[in-house]
């Protein structure tokens, strides 16, 4: 059977729907930066997410190449992420109702044993055999460490309402929200929103905090 991170992983993709406090770890990811609404309908949101699922495909499908990857072993390719910010400085959540004003780094993560090397050779394989351009995605390491987060259930756009909870949760803690340049909202989707109704969206929403 393959391994897959949201079974393995329970802690950090299938939270309750209530505020907890978890520390993560630096996973890599296959990512994709950008800006602007991401419902635009062939937007750079979605041609990002083309992108990530095109390496990440290649990557999983690598060991029926001529590319052989040290430590390969079946998985399921996990669900899509995406960190997110509006303001210069990075230090405010997210405001739904300007979604133009949006940036983001799109991503999927990547197993462990994946190396910057086979990362590169996925890219360049993708981009000839999908005949997309595919140099956009970079290998990047997240560190996210100490963070809050909540199983938010139903649209994005009601997503402030979990957010506030998660921010009187750790208030109650004695923590507060630490975002910054490379501590983003963070987002992830569990659910398909092209086969799930929006009422029954599941996705993780994680925020990192510090002691107050």
């Amino acid at each position: 059977m393959a391994f897959d991170y949201k079974k393995e992983d329970r802690e950090f993709y299938m939270p309750k729907n209530r505020p907890e406090i978890v520390n993560v770890s630096p996973m890599n990811y296959i990512a994709v930066r950008g800006a602007g609404n991401p419902n635009e309908e062939n937007g750079a949101y979605q041609q990002a997410i083309s992108v990530l699922y095109a390496v990440a495909y290649t990557l999983k499908m690598s060991h029926k190449t001529e590319h052989k990857i040290e430590g390969f072993f079946e998985y399921v390719v996990p669900p899509l992420e995406g960190f997110w910010w509006q303001d210069a400085q990075q230090t405010a959540g997210v405001d739904y109702s300007k979604k133009d004003a949006f940036q983001w780094i799109s991503v999927i993560r990547l197993p462990d044993f994946i190396t910057q090397k086979d990362f590169d050779w996925a890219v360049e394989t993708a981009t000839k055999k999908k005949k997309l351009d595919c140099s956009a995605a970079q290998f990047m390491t997240i560190d996210e460490g100490l963070c809050v987060q909540m199983m938010h259930l139903g649209s994005f756009d009601d997503e402030p309402e979990t957010v506030a909870l998660m921010d009187e949760y750790i208030k109650q803690k004695g923590y507060v929200n630490d975002m910054n340049a490379s501590r983003l909202h963070h987002e992830i989707y569990m659910s398909d929103a092209r086969k799930v109704a929006p009422e029954k969206w599941k996705t993780v929403i994680r925020h990192p905090i510090k002691k107050a």
